[in-house]
């Protein structure tokens, strides 16, 4: 596979990259940071355009990249400020549909490449979807190439005009953790003094459980946004099932969104075994204590959930839609979008039987290692661009 070296030739300049990144979701910072890593490793000059409170969290700079400030979409100044932030570079790569529309409007008259990678699929209704067609229109045209993260993005990308859509190796980097306090010393240890070990996993797990009220009883998790398309209405009818097993499970849904009143009126009015727990920054932790996560949404790419969950080896049932079959395999349930009965059911019988758990922990466990790794992602990237700057922009 050819790409960038790492070091440029003697007399030549370094490659001038800016990725843009628009809300500044978990799964594409996530990505970007990781991506900028490895770039800068290679010797690139990497410019992040994000939003303050994005930069903060994900640390762009730690890892050697500079980052410009470029308000959110909303901002009627952000173009102009993506545009003067993009005015040197060689190549841009935009993250995300609205990245990539603010992306292509500061390179409008340039004849700089533009990269998009599309990682999820967005999602509207009535007079919005067709506002988010004419977008995708837009954005897919615009690019020199997009990257989907899954093949149906792929596939959208070129029934919406892309003259260049491939399937991208996007990594699935580890979360990263605020730094801890160090250790207080342990009075009367000898040997590493002042340094504990890590926490027994067995005792986080039920720290988290005792937390959530579900010590004595099974626990189901879901995350993810609460909007109309994370299926929810769905999970809350299957809940009304499980209501009549013993122990009776608990579902904790982790997230935030317009939905969470309606969803809330529900779960009281049927006194659903559902607790709303809002936004958290200890999702791998919850997740880890799970008996079974749950993935319910209408279209989902390249989930992260899903991935959290067979790293973590936790048994998983999802909907099968979007991209969610060809990232998890036969190491999940699968179930057909919307169908409650169906949802159910499989989580009932999952419940019941500790061998086909120990089966998808296994499965999830072997079907993680071959997803591809943040090398093998960044090579792919410095192959487009490689192409890109050495045969000049596409036109």
């Amino acid at each position: 596979m050819s790409h960038v070296s790492s070091q440029p030739a003697h007399g030549q300049s370094p490659l001038r990259t800016v990725q843009v990144l628009g809300g500044g979701s978990a799964g594409s910072s996530a990505h970007v940071r990781s991506l900028a890593a490895g770039l800068v490793a290679r010797g690139v000059r990497v410019t992040v355009c994000a939003p303050t409170e994005v930069a903060h969290v994900y640390g762009f700079a730690d890892v050697g990249a500079q980052h410009v400030t470029v308000p959110r979409s909303s901002d009627p100044g952000s173009v102009a400020a993506l545009r003067l932030a993009c005015a040197d570079a060689d190549l841009v790569h935009a993250h995300g549909l609205h990245a990539a529309l603010r992306a292509s409007l500061a390179l409008s008259g340039r004849t700089t490449p533009l990269v998009v990678t599309w990682h999820t699929r967005s999602h509207a209704e009535g007079a919005r979807a067709h506002l988010l067609r004419l977008l995708e229109r837009r954005v897919a045209r615009a690019a020199s190439v997009v990257l989907g993260t899954s093949s149906d993005l792929v596939e959208r990308a070129r029934v919406r005009g892309a003259r260049d859509a491939r399937l991208a190796a996007v990594a699935f980097p580890a979360p990263r953790r605020p730094d801890t306090p160090e250790p207080t010393p342990t009075p009367g240890f000898e040997g590493d003094e002042g340094h504990e070990g890590p926490e027994d996993p067995e005792r986080l797990r039920h720290k988290a459980l005792a937390e959530l009220g579900a010590v004595d009883r099974p626990l189901l998790m879901a995350v993810g946004s609460l909007v109309k398309h994370r299926g929810y209405d769905t999970l809350l009818d299957a809940a009304r099932t499980w209501r009549h097993l013993t122990p009776v499970p608990l579902v904790v849904i982790a997230g935030e969104g317009p939905e969470r009143g309606a969803l809330q009126r529900r779960i009281e009015s049927e006194q659903l075994p559902v607790r709303l727990v809002g936004r958290r920054d200890d999702v791998p932790e919850l997740l880890a204590a799970a008996d079974v996560a749950l993935l319910t949404s209408s279209g989902e790419s390249r989930s992260i959930l899903a991935q959290e969950a067979l790293h973590a080896r936790v048994p998983l049932v999802a909907t099968d839609v979007g991209g969610i079959r060809e990232l998890v395999g036969d190491a999940a349930e699968l179930v057909p979008c919307g169908d409650a009965h169906a949802l159910a059911d499989a989580v009932t019988h999952l419940l019941s039987d500790p061998v086909r758990r120990d089966h998808l922990k296994e499965r999830g466990a072997t079907q993680a290692a071959t997803w591809p790794t943040e090398d093998e992602t960044v090579a792919q990237v410095l192959s487009v661009y490689d192409e890109l700057t050495s045969t000049g922009p596409l036109g």
